[in-house]
């Protein structure tokens, strides 16, 4: 199946579904109401400063005030200060290529020093709302393109890790170098590796364009701060310029007017890959055709299944998330302790990263693996969960097991933690009550029905379930039942009972006798 991406639009918000081999990877949902995008540059003014935090807070029209701390003012802080100064004072301004660059701030310096309250102040958005915080801000400012960071008041030019190639990193290097005007830097991004030299030039012109622009643009802002001087690109090209790479071999969008921003945006960054852009037309919602709205109700849930049987309990507290695995009743009672445990803390492994990466996780996680006492295993293990975060382009750090058994994982957060409420309505008590997504009921029952072909001598296994959930799974010529009894290879026979709760459900032998699992 490959590498796809499904997206999925209205007039206010736009959803991006990642998907590998039809399993979702990445859920970003976007709100065209969200103000405050991480990119924008806004013209504001110091509102306090903190000199015990050695930061201020900058008003940016949010319920609360916007972050700046002074590590992140950057080294040229003073050259774009004074430049700001002069343009909104009406002093006449050189090109910006003619300016003469200030020393560097100290780096164990004090805000206080350089700036006060009511001051002019070019911000750039750097970490978006969360929770009853305000956005973090830098004063470094960058302007991002697809191959190119534009960095003005800088002279360095830096090429990204991923880059592994020594003759690719120099190419480009010089290449930049080469092309990129006085007073700018720039860091050549992952997506250059292998880029003509022509692409390369024609982005720096655009983005040094683009800073010239945000210039005259102040003018106009001093007397409305805070003012928004540039806003990132469109929420669908911000987004796909952040996860898009040549190895998606399908992009299908459901909304004609995003097909046409989609078309636009690759037919710039990557015309060779026009024809894999589709508009969808079937009849079905595209998340329930590609089957993604039932992976969104099975993975944003407090519990969540793991393949091999065992299940991850996901909890949020205020300063980090804790994911303890459990091992189920899935004990495999052939082999010993130590082999089920790495069995299950392997394939917990992969979830875990790929739920890090489905809800955006940041900051601090603690994962409770289940204990082992073999130190190969341990290692095993931990290179296991390096590799399966690998793919996660949010900057992060993994520690070894400790001694207890938990690994410790950081993860640069810059939006708030995504967020998917899975619970439904139970339709067998008025609507009053809550329960657990019903369609997960089916994948729960399929897992315990490839648990008792596994382990058991049963040939036929008569399932009872409430008559709604018996009615899905039987509905149908190729019902779900169906695809049971061919996929595991022995009579499986769901009946309706009225004794069984919504969401219960039990398996019987051929002699009526219950299965224990």
């Amino acid at each position: 199946m490959g590498k796809e991406i499904i997206i999925r639009g209205g007039d206010k918000v736009v959803d991006i579904a990642l998907l590998e081999d039809s399993k979702l990877m990445e859920f970003i949902s976007s709100s065209n109401e969200i103000n405050y995008a991480v990119g924008d540059i806004y013209l504001a003014k110091i509102q306090k400063v903190r000199p015990s935090l050695n930061a201020v807070f900058v008003e940016l029209g949010y319920e609360h005030a916007a972050f700046l701390h002074y590590n992140d003012l950057g080294p040229q802080f003073l050259s774009l200060h004074t430049t700001l100064k002069n343009i909104i004072a009406g002093k006449p301004v050189p090109p910006f290529e003619e300016l003469q660059l200030l020393p560097d701030i100290n780096k164990s310096g004090s805000v206080s020093d350089i700036l006060q309250v009511g001051d002019y102040i070019l911000v750039q958005v750097a970490k978006e709302p969360i929770s009853t915080k305000g956005p973090k801000l830098c004063s470094e400012i960058s302007l991002a393109g697809r191959n190119i960071i534009l960095l003005p008041f800088s002279n360095k030019i830096s090429i990204s890790q991923k880059i592994e190639s020594n003759d690719e990193r120099n190419r480009l290097r010089k290449i930049t170098k080469d092309l990129i005007p006085k007073n700018y830097g720039a860091i050549v991004r992952t997506a250059a590796n292998g880029c003509e030299v022509s692409v390369i030039e024609e982005e720096i012109r655009s983005l040094v364009s683009k800073w010239e622009n945000i210039l005259k643009a102040i003018k106009i802002g001093r007397d409305k701060t805070p003012y928004l001087v540039q806003r990132e690109v469109d929420r669908v090209s911000s987004l796909l310029r952040d996860v898009y790479s040549p190895s998606y071999t399908d992009i299908i969008v459901e909304n004609k007017e995003l097909f046409e921003e989609v078309r636009e945006y690759i037919s710039l960054i990557a015309p060779e890959q026009i024809n894999t852009i589709r508009l969808y037309s079937a009849g079905p919602p595209i998340f329930e055709q590609y089957g993604i709205e039932r992976q969104i109700k099975s993975s944003f849930g407090k519990t969540v299944p793991v393949k091999s049987g065992a299940y991850l309990i996901i909890e949020k507290t205020e300063a980090l998330h804790v994911i303890d695995v459990n091992s189920g009743n899935r004990a495999n009672a052939d082999r010993n302790q130590e082999s089920n445990a790495i069995e299950v803390n392997i394939a917990s492994a992969l979830e875990i990263a790929r739920q890090i990466r489905l809800r955006d996780l940041g900051g601090i996680v603690i994962v409770d693996f289940i204990d082992m006492k073999e130190n190969d295993n341990k290692i095993k293990l931990f290179e296991t969960m390096k590799e399966a975060m690998a793919e996660d382009r949010a900057k992060h750090n993994i520690l070894p097991l400790s001694k207890f058994g938990l690994m410790q994982i950081t993860r640069q957060r810059v939006r708030p933690e995504q967020k998917i409420n899975t619970n439904e309505k139970c339709p067998t008590c008025n609507g009053t009550g809550i329960v657990t997504p019903s369609i997960n009921v089916v994948q729960e029952i399929e897992n315990e029905l490839e648990y008792i072909r596994k382990n058991t001598g049963n040939k036929k296994v008569t399932i009872k379930t409430h008559p709604y959930i018996a009615a899905y799974i039987k509905k149908g010529l190729f019902s779900i039942e169906f695809k049971w009894k061919r996929k595991y290879g022995f009579n499986t026979h769901v009946v309706a009972s009225h004794e069984n709760t919504f969401l219960e459900y039990k398996f019987e032998t051929d002699n009526n006798e219950p299965i224990l699992l």
